[in-house]
């Protein structure tokens, strides 16, 4: 059993207008930016429920994706790590995020290149991060953020990624033991030890699912899954994030925690 993290903080970024031509996947159609706007605004007040102070920046036109904050930064208990996207368009995120990230941490390293990461590839259970190897995240970044991870006396694996975008995609974990979990990672043995929690492929988008100071944060509209959650005697904390859905982000995309 890990030590069960408190968070406190969060930052998160508005959506700016020109994510209606962010990158995505899903055939789902364009987001509607009002929308979004209001969504986002939910997503603000569930996460000040858990007794988060939130950090608002402003929308960044320059980059469609910026609102998914999560993905230029890993956040940990003794270090801040600057990621390097491995989309194209998102390289320049990482330099607005920088003298935010220093206002809350004194050590802060970065992912340099030809090593990507993105940390919607990376998920923390206790002091062991796990890295997924994807089209954002490769071995190069993987093994930086490794040696950072191990120089403040964290540690951390590789999860070998083969259907999703991002290892959160797919996979969230709740403390407590309990993992939640869909498609290729309900059989890997790198999760034998976790009590598995089997998302339905129908309900695949509620994998990406947040524990917050014993609040889950679940993606409205899967009911299957908030049934499964709630039977670990968690809070239930819904937020319809269909906008962002649009753009393949999930609820753990749109914020940092820490």
């Amino acid at each position: 059993m890990t030590n069960i993290p408190r968070f406190t903080r969060a930052i998160v970024r508005t959506p700016s207008q020109s994510m209606v031509d962010g990158l995505t996947s899903a055939a789902l159609g364009k987001p509607d930016y009002e929308n979004a706007l209001k969504q986002h605004a939910e997503y603000i007040k569930a996460l000040k429920t858990c007794a988060l102070e939130v950090t608002v920046l402003p929308a960044d036109e320059l980059y469609p994706d910026s609102t998914f904050v999560e993905d230029v930064a890993l956040l940990t208990p003794h270090c801040a790590i600057i990621t390097n996207p491995g989309a194209p368009s998102r390289n320049g995120e990482t330099d607005n995020i920088i003298p935010i990230v220093r206002e809350f941490y004194e050590m802060v390293e970065c992912i340099q290149s030809p090593g990507t990461v993105e940390a919607g590839d990376i998920m923390m259970v206790g002091s062991h991060y796990y890295i997924g190897l994807s089209e954002r995240t490769n071995q190069n970044g993987a093994d930086q953020m490794i040696s950072i991870l191990e120089k403040y006396g964290m540690s951390a694996s590789i999860i070998h990624l083969s259907e999703v975008l991002h290892l959160k995609t797919g996979l969230s974990y709740l403390e407590n033991n309990y993992l939640l979990a869909c498609g290729e990672f309900l059989h890997k043995p790198e999760f034998h030890q976790y009590q598995i929690l089997e998302v339905d492929n129908d309900e695949a988008y509620a994998a990406n699912s947040i524990w917050i100071n014993d609040t889950v944060l679940i993606p409205a509209g899967f009911p299957e899954t908030r049934n499964l959650i709630k039977a670990t005697g968690c809070e239930i904390c819904e937020v319809d994030v269909s906008e962002f859905q649009k753009l393949d982000g999930g609820l753990s995309c749109l914020s940092l925690r820490f």
